[in-house]
């Protein structure tokens, strides 16, 4: 008998359980596309966390404070307003002597925070390398829950930025023949150079308040003596070499360097210029500086030709010669009437002594006529005034560290016509210092390139900067060949060496009381009283062509001098001036002192 053949069958599965199977089926897509969402958040916030900390930390490279605190929480900006925040950061750079933030090397971020890998330098630690840890609020868009410790990376919760620094000795100050000037603790000379010692190193002491965050940013400490005056304050950065130290976090190291010595500084002095201006101006007040214009290089000086500063008189007239020249005002072929005096906006501006002055431009200058160059100034306007002003490095730091700033009043100040007139004289309210004008010289006699001025031996030549165009410079150059050899200031004059230069009698008080026409018919006279005006005199030798090769008329030495109180510059200023030019071109010719660059 045979079996009979069965099929296996499942028996169908109740309707209940039929659907929940078709729903998770249904289901599945719908869960992993939601999921493809949760991570596609996770990602995006990871994202826009990261975003947030590279931009925090990239407003705080440019030093945008405001940027930075705009990243922060509503609370945290209400906690510590925008000023403070600002104040807190710059502060934590000064304490650091870091200069910025470094970028960010490594950035990272979790659920509720952004780290960031930086490096930050500094003058006085090295680099610092510390990570930041930003905490953050996410709400709709991640922001920054600021507190204090975020001021500075690698600092923790309670702990305070601090720093101790330190300098090497000072270095020692030679003179460009390396005799010493200064060294050790008590700044000693050499016996042989203790007279030019004198006149140039100048002293150490507390800075003044406005410079000590300036120092204290370099890593100098608040109570280290610094040059206050003269070669000492000039390279004051090279002689206390680069500081060292602790940078602190509460009390744990976060940084440290061991300050480094700083090599003796060769200069650019020359002892025997040095003698030469300081026995020209035998003890007068006032100062003398002389340059080589071939590089700036400043030779020598004595007296306060740095700081000292003043109406630049008619000395300034080089510089109304260059504003009438480029404005068209004025052409070498220009010619003037004698007058006593000019009107301007209806008020009298008298020559010198209310003399007659006129004749062709050249002449003009070469006589110093106010009642020619007061009206030119008009004519070329006070922008244009003020702008080769400032062309020439008047309204600018000096190229020496210390000097005192040249200062022509800003346009609009006060553009009235006798108040132009007055600036345009070296009157009103332009003051100069003698190593300005001596600068103004040397430019002119580098064909309208000004040099960068130095007493670094060893500095880099930094590039020149164009003042005025070659034509209009040897125009000027024209002219004050004339001044010396056949205007006012002949007592510069040296045999066999052409020189050029200007004058000036820088009026303190009002000397000239008589009205033009009586002193032409000699019924009234103003008396002469030396101490009522400076005298001024700048100069350069030899009057040759500005640029190119040395061919011995190339000029080689510049000079400024101002003599308080001392009458005319014709008559004081111009023998200094002599005096200075004659030793500088005598050490260039005996080979003594620094050899001088090309010419760039």
């Amino acid at each position: 008998m045979t079996t009979p053949r069965r099929t296996s069958r499942r028996a169908a599965p109740p309707r209940a359980v039929f659907w929940r199977r078709r729903a998770l089926l249904l289901l599945v897509p719908l869960l992993l596309c939601a999921g493809a969402v949760v991570l596609l958040r996770g990602d995006g916030g990871e994202a826009e966390r990261v975003a947030l900390g590279r931009a925090y930390v990239r407003a705080w490279q440019h030093g945008d404070y405001a940027a930075m605190h705009a990243l922060l929480t509503p609370a945290a900006r209400r906690a510590t307003p925008a000023a403070r925040f600002a104040h807190l950061h710059r502060t934590a750079l000064r304490i650091a002597t870091a200069p910025r933030i470094g970028p960010a090397d490594d950035v990272s971020a979790s659920e509720h925070a952004v780290r960031l890998r930086l490096r930050v330098p500094t003058h006085a630690f090295g680099s610092v390398a510390a990570t930041l840890t930003l905490p953050l609020d996410d709400g709709d868009a991640p922001r920054v829950r600021w507190s204090p410790q975020l001021v500075f990376p690698g600092l923790r919760h309670g702990e305070r930025l601090s720093a101790r620094t330190r300098l090497a000795p000072r270095a020692s100050l030679l003179a460009a023949d390396g005799s010493v000037l200064a060294a050790g603790p008590e700044r000693a000379p050499d016996a042989a150079v203790a007279d030019v010692a004198g006149q140039t190193v100048g002293v150490l002491g507390e800075p003044e308040p406005a410079r000590l965050l300036a120092l204290q940013a370099r890593g100098v400490p608040s109570t280290a003596a610094v040059g206050l005056n003269g070669l000492e304050r000039a390279l004051d950065d090279r002689l206390t070499g680069t500081p060292g130290g602790e940078l602190l976090a509460g009390r744990r190291v976060l940084a440290q360097r061991l300050p480094s010595a700083p090599a003796a500084v060769t200069t650019t002095i020359v002892p025997s210029v040095v003698r030469a201006a300081a026995d020209a101006l035998a003890g007068r007040p006032g100062g003398a500086v002389a340059v080589d214009p071939r590089d700036g290089a400043v030779l020598g000086f004595a007296g306060t030709p740095f700081s000292g500063l003043g109406p630049p008189g008619s000395t300034f007239k080089i510089l109304t010669l260059v504003a009438a020249l480029e404005s068209s005002a004025a052409t070498e072929e220009s010619t003037y009437p004698y007058e006593q005096q000019a009107l301007l906006g209806g008020a009298p501006l008298q020559n010198a002594n209310g003399e007659r002055c006129g004749g062709t431009l050249v002449e003009s200058f070469a006589h110093s006529c106010n009642s020619v160059f007061a009206p030119l100034g008009v004519a070329a306007g006070p922008q244009r005034l003020a702008a080769v002003a400032e062309r020439f490095g008047f309204n600018a730091p000096s190229d020496l560290g210390g000097a005192a700033t040249s200062a022509f009043p800003a346009t609009g100040s006060d553009d009235d016509p006798l108040a132009v007139g007055s600036n345009a004289i070296g009157q009103g309210k332009v003051v100069a210092s003698a190593l300005q004008m001596a600068s103004v010289a040397t430019t002119i006699a580098r064909d309208g390139v000004r040099p960068r001025l130095t007493v670094d031996a060893a500095a880099a030549p930094a590039p020149p900067r164009r003042a005025t165009t070659p034509a209009v410079a040897r125009v000027v150059q024209r002219a004050m060949r004339a001044v010396v050899e056949d205007g006012t200031g002949g007592a510069a004059a040296i045999d066999g060496v052409p020189v050029a230069g200007k004058t000036g009698t820088a009026e303190l008080r009002a000397t000239q009381t008589c009205p033009p026409e009586e002193v032409e018919a000699g019924t009234c006279t103003d008396e002469d009283d030396p101490t009522d005006t400076d005298a001024w005199f700048v100069a350069y030798a030899p009057a040759g062509g500005g640029g190119g090769d040395d061919d011995g008329d190339t000029p080689r030495v510049a000079v400024g001098v101002v003599l308080s109180g001392s009458g005319a510059g014709g008559e004081t200023a111009a023998p200094v001036a002599r005096e200075l030019l004659l030793a500088a071109l005598a050490q260039q010719d005996d080979g003594d002192g620094p050899a001088p660059q090309p010419d760039r």
